[in-house]
């Protein structure tokens, strides 16, 4: 249950939906496997898995939704090997290679007869709605497939109006300020020892299991380059590696969370524990996030372009 990766969506006029209600709606687009010439189906899954069929669990404010995908791996070497064998028997029957628009059909017809055959590929994304501060997290690593999640989650509510969660001045100039003045780092921040630095050439100098404040990372910075991606941590929390478009990978909470989640859970009960360890992920996660706001310089004002304001 305990997420890898978020990235965060400020929520704007968020919709008055109780559980029950979002339930419905997220069950008219509840997740059907592929059928046998289907290449990908998306829907919304429980989160439990078979532990329940439920597609919304609310815990003291926080939401938890699972967006389900499957697809058939069809690789392009196979399609490929079979229209050139098809296009040459084509050439020896006709006497001349078939036309691009007979290719075209050709290729179409061994994806339609092969795909049947195809293995399929599941994955899946938790989703996490904060409604106390209109936050949505969405846990994955890629921001692309973020937003195809939140367009599966805008097509189900009918309307959903988010935008990336933004930051007055560029992230990469708080975290380049951190490494050059220890003084500016917020009191229980904790600086990691992963760096990457981005010159104003685009080049990127990545630096691993190194002192930060090495005479190596300050000469970079000296010479005008950026942080761009940094490993933190916050005691008593988790550690995690922020990125310079607010991305939070690589996310690890602390033990004590995860022992008071195993206290909490030693009937066994499957279900039980996956609430209990959403509630304390949750919990953390959104004082995390306005501690990380404020870290930042503050959250940019809704409506307008980062780092223009004041």
């Amino acid at each position: 249950m305990w997420f890898k990766h978020l990235h965060l969506f400020r929520l704007h006029q968020q919709p008055t939906l109780d559980t029950d209600a979002l339930e419905t709606l997220l069950g008219e687009h509840r997740f059907i496997p592929v059928g046998k010439h289907e290449a990908r189906r998306v829907g919304f899954s429980a989160p439990a898995g078979r532990h329940s069929e439920q597609l919304v669990h609310e815990i003291m404010g926080h939401r938890l939704l699972r967006l389900r995908r499957q697809e058939r791996i069809l690789p392009t070497t196979v399609v490929n090997d079979e229209l050139e064998e098809r296009c040459e028997a084509y050439e020896a029957a006709h006497g001349t290679p078939p036309a691009r628009r007979e290719k075209q059909a050709m290729k179409e017809k061994i994806v339609e007869e092969l795909l049947p055959q195809a293995f399929t590929r599941h994955s899946h994304v938790d989703i996490w709605w904060d409604i106390e501060n209109a936050l949505i997290g969405v846990a994955n690593s890629s921001r692309k497939r973020c937003e195809e999640v939140l367009d599966q989650l805008r097509e189900a509510l009918g309307s959903l109006k988010v935008t990336p969660l933004a930051t007055r001045q560029p992230v990469s100039r708080s975290m380049t300020q951190w490494l050059k003045e220890p003084s500016s780092r917020p009191d229980n921040l904790e600086i990691g020892i992963d760096v990457e630095l981005r010159g104003e050439d685009d080049s990127v100098l990545r630096a691993r299991a190194i002192d930060p404040e090495s005479d190596e990372i300050q000469s970079a910075l000296a010479s005008g380059r950026l942080v761009s991606k940094l490993s933190l941590a916050v005691e008593g929390e988790l550690a995690f590696t922020l990125l310079d478009d607010l991305a939070i990978k690589n996310i690890k909470f602390d033990d004590r969370l995860i022992e008071d989640a195993d206290e909490d859970t030693q009937d066994g009960d499957a279900l039980v524990r996956m609430e209990t360890e959403f509630a304390l992920m949750s919990s953390t996660l959104s004082t995390f996030t306005r501690q990380l706001l404020t870290w930042l310089g503050g959250e940019a004002t809704p409506g307008s372009a980062p780092w223009d304001q004041a």
